[in-house]
């Protein structure tokens, strides 16, 4: 539930404010009526429904400004003399909610009527100066009522923007400091791993001169450390991979898929749809997904083929790489730093990404990207 500065509902505020204001008209009649004029019924209900009538104004702002318009015009025509505060409240509140233009309309109508109507109920020449000095002072209420919506309005907009800014702000601050622990994690992680992947490649090395058996532990250690190293430098190029670096993007794809066939991955690339100019951030995510998925697919797959296939739609760019390795239908992927990587580049973009086992036999990544085009 809404609540103010106060911890008071809305909804409570809003009926405060509305029997507020019919009580003030319903005043207003009882004083300026004739003692020996039998009661308006009518006039005093029209009065009570305009006032009544604010309690819905943030739930529909026009319809109340149309309703307390009609009753103003209402007990103006049953003689009461009384100044329209229930409109000039539905007017704080539309222009509040940003409905300039139809409550400009909305007045300049209405002060029309009410001339007209004052005039019919006021004859001759005094009646004439008294509605003009009356159109004079519901004129000046309602640009008070109209600035102070577009005033609130306004500030509420202003004080939205700079909420989203802290919070833009806050988020670019993170991701700039998780970037730096990353990287120095990262330097210090492979400075590290090089001395045990040098330290264990001159163990072998020594041992095999010598003539002695190796022994599986240090040849382990050894290809741990080179998968390892090649884990980090790859991470390290994708940290790194800033203004200062040219940005790899879908005109870079092709070169992925040359690179794994050449490694001796039988991989293909099949394009689809005309391409549109797409940002930068798209070009980017689409180029990493390839490259880890084919990345995936030579280190752990155990496949013979890969299939590379981009689609481009109106809407969306889709990128799907299928092979035929060894994972089936009834394993559960485990997500590793790579997998975990694409999905968070692709929910930042507000894609969907699916990786999973295929129904025969391999692994299917495939993404889906909205396209933001770019002039």
């Amino acid at each position: 539930m809404d609540k103010g500065r106060y911890g008071v509902p809305a909804g409570v505020r809003d009926w405060t404010i509305a029997v507020g204001v019919a009580a003030l008209l319903l005043g207003t009649g009882f004083s300026g009526e004739d003692p020996d004029a039998d009661p308006d019924v009518l006039g005093y209900v029209l009065l009570a429904a305009g006032g009544l009538a604010l309690a819905a104004r943030r739930r529909a702002p026009l319809a109340v400004l149309a309703v307390t318009g009609l009753c103003a015009v209402g007990y103006q025509a049953a003689g009461f003399d009384v100044l329209a505060v229930s409109y000039l409240v539905a007017v704080y509140g539309a222009v509040r909610t940003g409905h300039r233009a139809l409550t400009v309309a909305a007045s300049l109508t209405l002060l029309v009527v009410l001339q007209l109507t004052a005039l019919l109920f006021h004859d001759g020449p005094a009646g004439e100066a008294f509605a003009q000095a009356r159109h004079v002072l519901e004129v000046a209420w309602l640009i008070a009522a109209f600035a102070a919506g577009e005033a609130l309005r306004q500030a509420e907009q202003r004080a939205d923007e700079a909420e989203r800014t802290r919070e833009e702000t806050a988020r670019r601050r993170a991701d700039e400091e998780r970037l730096h622990i990353a990287r120095e994690l990262h330097d210090s992680l492979t400075h590290q791993i090089s001395i045990i992947k040098v330290q264990s490649e001159v163990a072998v090395h020594v041992a095999r001169r010598r003539g002695e058996q190796v022994p599986p532990a240090l040849l382990a250690i050894q290809e741990a450390g080179r998968e390892a190293t090649r884990e980090l430098r790859a991470t390290l190029e994708a940290l790194r991979d800033d203004d200062i670096t040219p940005p790899r993007g879908l005109d870079h794809i092709p070169e992925l898929v040359e690179q794994a066939s050449r490694a001796g991955l039988e991989a293909t690339l099949t394009i689809e749809g005309q391409r549109p100019c797409l940002s930068a951030a798209v070009g980017r995510t689409a180029y990493r997904i390839v490259q880890e998925s084919l990345t995936n697919v030579a280190r752990h797959a155990s496949a013979a083929t890969a299939s590379v296939r981009i689609d481009y739609r109106a809407d969306s760019l889709t990128i799907q790489i299928d092979d035929d390795g060894k994972a089936t239908p009834d394993m559960v992927p485990t997500p590793g730093l790579g997998l975990l990587g694409m999905r968070e580049r692709v929910t930042a973009l507000g894609g969907r990404l699916r990786a999973q086992p295929r129904s025969e036999h391999g692994f299917t990544v495939q993404a889906e990207l909205p396209v933001e085009q770019t002039s």
